[in-house]
Formats: C-alpha cells, sequence, structure tokens
C-alpha cells in the first residue's frame, strides 16, 4: 500500500512468517487500511502458529489512534495465531520512540516480541523463537 505522506507498507507471507516493509508516519489512515489487509491475511495461516517480521524504514511513529487500531489488530492476530514479532528499526532518528510504542502495542497484547538493529539478528531470532514453540506444542 502506497500512501506516501501517510505512510506506506508492504505485507508477504513466507511459510508461517509475515515480512512487513513500513515507512513514514503511520497514521491512522494507514493503520485503519493496514489493519484491513491484516484481518484478511490472518485467516491464511488456518489456526497454525505464526510471527511477523517488520522492518521500520525511517521515523515510523504511530499517530495516537493508529496506535490504538495496532493494539486491537495484534490482539486480534494473537486470537489468530500470531505468537511471536520481531521488529527492526533503520535509519530514524526516534528509534527509542518508536521501541516505545512498540512495547506498548506488544506487551498490551501479551505479545512475544524483540526489537533489533538488523534483518539477519531478527530473522534469525524469529525462525529458532518458532522453532521452539512448535517443539513445545507438539510435547505437550
Amino acid at each position: 500500500m502506497d500512501l506516501a505522506a501517510h505512510g506506506e507498507y508492504t505485507i508477504e507471507k513466507k511459510g508461517n512468517i509475515l515480512f512487513i516493509d513500513a515507512r513514514g508516519p503511520f497514521n491512522d489512515i494507514t493503520a485503519q487500511l493496514f489493519s484491513q489487509e491484516m484481518y484478511q491475511t490472518c485467516k491464511l495461516f488456518n489456526g497454525e502458529c505464526w510471527a511477523s517480521l517488520v522492518t521500520y524504514y525511517g521515523n515510523s511513529i504511530y499517530t495516537p489512534e493508529a496506535e490504538s487500531t495496532l493494539i486491537a489488530l495484534t490482539k486480534y492476530r494473537a486470537k489468530y495465531g500470531m505468537i511471536a514479532n520481531a521488529s527492526i528499526i533503520l535509519d530514524s532518528n526516534c528509534g527509542d520512540l518508536q521501541q516505545m510504542q512498540l512495547r506498548r502495542i506488544y506487551q498490551t497484547s501479551n505479545m512475544t516480541f524483540h526489537v533489533f538493529c538488523d534483518v539477519n539478528s531478527a530473522e534469525k531470532w524469529l525462525v529458532e523463537f518458532m522453532k521452539d514453540s512448535v517443539q513445545t506444542k507438539k510435547a505437550q
């Protein structure tokens, strides 16, 4: 989705991981469109465990309305099998603020998450976390 002044994003499903790239301010308009797309995307996992890897480029700050929308969305995603998120913040002047917002979103939703500075570390952690979670689920 390309909304330039409102922020933009792409979503790509690879196996049990959603790869999301986000750029821009990510205001309520973008958060609403993203949520609508994610509600449909969640159903693609058919109840299986899955995770997301989000790469934020630049100063991707959420408006308060967008943050509220994303909290509700993350709770919904958890109901549809999402168990973790890895976020990467690149080329940002406000990474601390971005991390605070992400912490509020994922902690409010009781979702396991970590913030990284590079894609390789994030993907490695997420793949291992998913593997361990699936093995634990099978053992139960």
